[in-house]
């Protein structure tokens, strides 16, 4: 594992920003990039050892320049991990714009698309690496008022697998992890943008979350990262091509 390099998109805060501290404390080489320029400052006050950029995954020239920046400076990667994502909005379809339904798949699909393409190619010519990609438990389910999001998270998982044939035969993995409702500052924003839609409160948002799981609870982005830990290591050198739930079990996810 200390050996390890380890490039997150999505990694300025949340998920991503565990991903890449939980890699970094395993002795990996991180470089993380978000759209948030203030997210990477914080990121490079807190972790200096991390190449951090700012780059939003849906410009190919902001993506080429911090990836051909982090394939100079690490001369590979080991670890890729697709994670920048965005909810998206909350609504009936007949109630949503073209341009917010865009906004919402270009982040979250074709963000993906430029950050596989380049790991692909420089793992291939490597014949080694992981390929992490993050989807949701929504790309399992269809989620009511949701369907920007439900959508790109669904070609997540129809990309990984399609990837994971493609780059197979040289040696390359591909996953995807599918949270359920996880922590933190995103899913309360997505809890108050499901109750303003949807007509109910946000407490009765959150029991709806909690009652649709087996294990009655929301998960961690460590729980996460434990999972993204495993993936990348020895014991999970056969798996490839698998949707990996970290979500308690998710029975429902309709009202």
């Amino acid at each position: 594992m200390s050996t390890q390099r380890v490039v997150i998109t999505g990694g300025g805060s949340g998920i991503g920003l565990t991903f890449a501290r939980r890699f970094a404390e395993q002795g990996a080489r991180v470089a993380v990039c978000d759209a948030s320029p203030e997210a990477i400052a914080q990121v490079m006050a807190e972790y200096p050892d991390m190449l951090a950029r700012t780059a939003d995954v849906t410009d190919e020239g902001q993506m080429t320049a911090f990836l051909d920046e982090v394939e100079q400076a690490f001369g590979g990667a080991d670890v890729v991990c697709s994670n920048a994502g965005t909810g998206g909005p909350a609504g009936r379809i007949e109630d949503l714009s073209y341009d917010d339904w865009a906004a919402c798949v270009g982040v979250n699909l074709f963000g993906a698309f430029l950050t596989c393409r380049w790991a692909a190619r420089v793992m291939r010519a490597q014949e080694s690496g992981l390929i992490l990609l993050t989807t949701s438990t929504s790309g399992l389910h269809g989620v009511p008022n949701r369907s920007p999001y439900v959508a790109a998270k669904w070609g997540i998982v129809g990309l990984m697998k399609t990837l994971a044939m493609e780059l197979g035969p040289a040696g390359v993995r591909v996953n995807a992890i599918a949270p359920g409702a996880v922590e933190g500052a995103r899913m309360e924003r997505v809890v108050a943008m499901e109750a303003a839609a949807s007509g109910l409160n946000q407490d009765e948002v959150r029991q709806i979350y909690v009652k649709g799981t087996s294990l009655r609870t929301w998960v961690s982005a460590d729980d996460l990262a434990d999972m993204a830990l495993f993936l990348a290591s020895p014991g999970a050198s056969k798996v490839s091509g698998q949707v990996m739930a970290v979500d308690g079990h998710t029975e429902s996810m309709v009202p």
